[in-house]
């Protein structure tokens, strides 16, 4: 039987009739006032330019507006952090998105968390992942918030299933972990560095992709009828797991391209929108 495939692309565009929806409501009820998401690209990286470019068309496709800041690769951390410390302070911006890696001059962490807890809706900074660990309300990180939509959209049995998230990046692979195990999942988290990877792996019910190497996790490592999530993507289209030797053993897998992919930049969306409305009805 084939594996059902989780369509991160299909869901994205749904949700975003739903969020165009919304953002058309609250210009409406404001007198033209729409939700703003602020860019922030330091450099000339091509693949984060595009990532930015994506993010900016996803804006524009529910009515939202971006505001792209563009800044030289010589930025500094300070320049970089008054820049965002001036965000923080414009009422009209409601979400602050730094794109990611920034030059390795720059302090990428300090200038993560000196995001504004109400504007963080991309879920980079401690404080939010601290609070979303605890139970507390706070936006999510936006990869492993954007796959547990995902699970939930495609009504993923989650509670009581052994979950091994591979990967322990702290915008993806531990936040993943934190919120399967609020899901009341039972997790192992691995990386690449751990001995007998492949007998963790054997055991999950749920396998996460999330170590950004090539088809690191072996399809033949994965038992029949588990849940697939590959996080990763690289050239050739292909992402942290060997999708070609699970599409017919898997109960289900999120496919690369067009799976978790999509979800990510959905959720900074969504998010965004969360905060625009939260901001604005409180100024009316």
């Amino acid at each position: 039987m084939s594996a059902r495939v989780l369509d991160g692309k299909a869901l994205a565009a749904q949700c975003e009739q739903q969020l165009s929806e919304r953002v058309a409501r609250l210009k409406e009820q404001s007198g033209g006032k729409i939700p703003i998401l602020a860019t922030i690209l330091v450099g000339d990286d091509p693949a984060s330019a595009t990532y930015v470019k994506m993010k900016g068309n996803a804006c524009r496709r529910v009515g939202m507006e971006s505001m792209a800041v563009e800044l030289p690769s010589s930025t500094t951390t300070e320049q970089l952090l008054a820049k965002i410390d001036e965000l923080n302070s414009n009422p009209d911006v409601h979400g602050i998105l730094l794109q990611h890696p920034v030059p390795e001059q720059i302090d990428e962490r300090a200038c993560f968390d000196a995001i504004a807890l109400t504007k963080d809706v991309d879920g980079v900074t401690c404080l939010g992942y601290g609070r979303m660990a605890m139970g507390e309300e706070a936006y999510g990180c936006a990869t492993p918030k954007g796959i547990m939509r995902l699970l939930d959209h495609y009504k993923v049995d989650i509670e009581g299933k052994h979950a091994v998230v591979v990967g322990r990046s702290a915008i993806l692979g531990k936040p993943m972990a934190a919120m399967l195990l609020e899901a009341n999942a039972t997790v192992t988290i691995c990386h690449s560095r751990t001995r007998n990877l492949e007998q963790h792996i054997r055991q999950a019910d749920i396998v996460v992709g999330a170590v950004g190497k090539p088809e690191f996790i072996k399809g033949e490592w994965i038992k029949d009828g588990a849940v697939v999530v590959d996080a990763g993507y690289h050239p050739g289209g292909v992402g942290d797991i060997e999708l070609s030797a699970i599409t017919e053993r898997a109960a289900a897998y999120t496919p690369v391209p067009g799976g978790v992919g999509p979800m990510t930049i959905n959720t900074l969306i969504m998010q965004s929108v969360e905060s625009g409305e939260r901001a604005i009805a409180g100024q009316g």
